[in-house]
């Protein structure tokens, strides 16, 4: 039950209503059906009006740039997401651990962002690698960070005339890199805590060194502080500064829900991939 429903058949008539109504633009549902759920086998109730945009094709399918950034557009799903070489890996095994087979075919990664929940599965490994989120409305583009477009637990920079239209990943190169989830299974679980980490090692210095870390606060913690600790340092002087990395990283997460388990969690993941990192022979490792 809605107090209004559309259901656009175009992007154009989507960002008409979307201006005129505010209507809420509503895809796979798999997060807003169950947060505003009245009981089995009741119909949800929204208090505001509903667009749904389920069918319009030009939200779906994903694109490679010539600079080597990937466009994945607000209705792709997680598993062709998870199935596309041309994503980068983190976001890829993100995907491929979103739920059931179910889940992962019918929720999509406007409304996994959208929905701005700090143990949504796909905004983590995108804050590591920059993304940006393309917001469009009946006066324009607007492109914003992801990192600032999440502004907290459920809120979101979104602009009541916009529509998420895509995700954008600019090319991002590596020589190791790491994702891990924690849940109660391996899939089909609401995450207890997620990392990702990156580094780039050139002529034995690291070039790039990143780290997220999903359900650890009330967004995606990104400590860009103590990344650069490793920046520009001698891959021999890496495992002299993890102490000081793991410091840096026990600061950054929230001092709130179970925060011991996610330190300790967390400066194991991160000793593990540093450590690993370092000892690595081959070019990259993937873990």
């Amino acid at each position: 039950m809605v107090e209004k429903c559309f259901i656009p058949t175009s992007l154009a008539e989507a960002l008409e209503i979307r201006k005129e109504t505010k209507a809420r633009p509503l895809a796979g549902g798999t997060d807003l059906m169950v947060q505003y759920k009245q009981g089995q086998g009741i119909t949800p109730v929204f208090p505001w009006p509903v667009m749904i945009i389920s069918s319009i094709g030009e939200l779906r399918g994903i694109e490679k740039g010539e600079d080597g950034s990937v466009l994945i557009r607000a209705l792709t799903t997680p598993y062709e997401i998870a199935n596309c070489q041309d994503v980068p890996y983190p976001v890829r095994e993100a995907a491929s651990r979103m739920g059931a087979v179910a889940l992962r075919n019918s929720a999509t990664i406007g409304g996994n962002i959208g929905n701005a929940s700090p143990k949504g599965d796909l905004p983590q490994p995108l804050i590591l690698l920059d993304a940006t989120v393309v917001l469009k409305s009946l006066d324009g583009d607007r492109e914003v960070l992801l990192d600032d477009f999440i502004l907290g637990s459920k809120k979101t920079d979104l602009r009541d005339d916009e529509i998420i239209y895509a995700v954008r990943i600019p090319k991002v190169e590596y020589t190791h890199v790491f994702y891990r989830k924690i849940g109660t299974r391996r899939a089909n679980a609401i995450s207890k805590l997620s990392l990702s980490c990156l580094i780039r090692v050139e002529d034995g210095a690291v070039t790039d060194f990143r780290a997220s870390s999903g359900a650890a606060g009330p967004k995606v913690i990104r400590s860009r502080e103590t990344e650069a600790i490793l920046k520009g340092r001698r891959l021999e002087d890496v495992k002299s500064l993890i102490p000081e990395v793991l410091d840096g990283w026990n600061r950054a997460i929230s001092p709130h829900a179970m925060p011991e388990y996610r330190r300790n969690t967390t400066r194991r993941m991160l000793e593990h991939f540093l450590l690993e990192s370092v000892s690595a022979s081959s070019e990259c490792i993937i873990h």
